[in-house]
């Protein structure tokens, strides 16, 4: 219907030869404050309008083509004072009306403005999408600058958390090598025999799985008569099926040597852990994190749980993993990922009754997806929302549930992988779910 209106329109005061001009690329056609009476149409070519504060510079507020008009608010405004400044960005053929001239058959159609009423409704339609579009691209870029700040006041944070715990963890380290050098001469000086236990928890750590135990622990019950929990310690500690007569005399001996060992073990991955940590958090709000070639995602989800025995010690934890391929990254950032969001499980599961985890690697649509569950408190709509917020919060009054930084980190890192993450929550289940893309897929 517009379409119609505007074609009749140009046809009753468009058309006429003596009414027409051509205005080279970059001549001012129209001068912002200037004055102006008349009313153009753009036959060809394009324009761009530019406004300027107190003479201040130019900001363009419109661009015009074939098919527009030109100086609407100066003219039907009646002030005759142009709004911007208008250029030509092409060379541009133009026809005109001015305020002298007179009304096409102004019984039919009554007075120019009453004609020109669809022009004008329309140029007010434009200028309102316009201004809206700008509004919203203001208030993006509002937010983008407030994340940039946010992220740069986290960046500085980090530094500091970063040398510091740098600091800690070399005294950590060094300590634990000497400590390592000082128990193994001293066993070898006062009990030689017990160096295979406390070898055996040093260099493999936790490496009997809790099944193994229970079978291995049933062997040692039923061939060598000792009491079930004594038997399935034993059985993590012994690196053979066979006992000396020694140390079935003495079991709880061997299991302390071994947990000497496997606590050493413990803290030198956790020592090198934290050092590939404190390079993380270091790079907060940077993207150019150094990648890896052929990660495992499953090594690094069990990383994660060795980690974390201590706060899984009460959790029933089940990983079921698939075969998947390798990924480019770094096998920190894995790491951080599974184990925040375990930390945040098993505080979210303080108070349930028989807490459990369920997670899952599988392959779908050329991503690695994974998945872990857990039986805890339902995480509300609200809360959900904001979960992945640097300032976010929920261990606030005592509330056991804690979800701060470590969500936002993982949200920064799965992003780096051009990942995604999603939680679902209901009182049954909360389930986070990341996808990753495999090799060659990321930046």
């Amino acid at each position: 219907m517009y379409e119609s209106k505007l074609e009749a329109l140009v046809e009753r005061y468009f058309n006429h030869i003596e009414r027409r001009i051509t205005v080279a690329a970059g001549s001012v056609l129209i001068e912002q404050d200037g004055h102006n009476e008349r009313l153009y149409y753009v036959l060809s070519g394009e324009l761009a309008g530019y406004y300027s504060e107190d003479g201040n510079k130019q900001t363009q507020v419109f661009a015009a083509a074939e098919g527009a008009f030109i100086g609407v608010h100066s003219f039907f405004s009646g002030t005759w004072t142009a709004s911007s400044t208008v250029i030509a960005q092409t060379d541009v053929e133009l026809s005109w009306i001015e305020r002298n001239t007179p009304v096409v058959d102004e019984d039919n159609y009554g007075p120019l403005t009453t004609q020109f009423m669809p022009v004008m409704v329309n140029e007010l339609s434009r200028r309102q999408r316009r201004a809206t579009q700008e509004a919203l691209a203001k208030e993006k870029a509002l937010q983008e600058l407030h994340t940039a700040e946010q992220m740069t006041t986290l960046g500085q944070l980090a530094a500091g958390i970063a040398h510091e715990l740098n600091n800690a963890i070399g005294v950590v380290s060094s300590k634990s090598e000497r400590l390592e050098s000082v128990i193994l001469q001293l066993l070898e000086e006062v009990h030689p025999e017990a160096s295979q236990f406390f070898d055996f928890g040093l260099l493999q750590g936790q490496k009997v799985s809790s099944s193994e135990a229970r079978k291995r622990g049933r062997h040692f019950e039923k061939y060598y008569g000792l009491p079930k929990d004594l038997a399935r310690d034993l059985a993590r500690a012994v690196p053979q099926d066979y006992l000396t007569e020694h140390w079935l005399r003495r079991p709880e001996e061997a299991i302390r040597y071994w947990q000497m060992g496997r606590d050493l073990h413990d803290l030198r991955i956790a020592s090198k852990h934290t050092v590939g940590i404190v390079k993380s958090v270091k790079q907060l709000g940077r993207t150019d994190i150094d990648k890896e070639q052929g990660l495992k995602v499953n090594d690094s989800i069990n990383q994660a749980l060795a980690l974390l025995q201590s706060d899984l010690r009460r959790v029933s934890v089940r990983f079921s993993p698939a075969e998947l391929p390798l990924i480019v990254g770094s096998q920190t950032e894995l790491v951080q990922i599974w184990a925040n969001i375990l930390k945040n499980a098993c505080d979210a599961m303080a108070e349930t009754d028989s807490p459990a985890i369920e997670i899952q690697t599988r392959l779908s649509k050329n991503k690695i997806l994974v998945t872990i569950a857990n039986n805890g408190p339902e995480i509300d709509e609200v809360t959900r929302r904001k979960i992945f917020q640097p300032n976010f919060t929920t261990k606030k009054g005592g509330l056991s549930f804690g979800l701060g930084l470590g969500l936002s980190i993982v949200k920064r890192i799965v992003a780096g992988y051009n990942g995604s993450i999603a939680v679902k929550s209901d009182n049954q289940k909360t389930i986070f779910r990341i996808k990753l893309p495999i090799e060659g897929e990321h930046g």
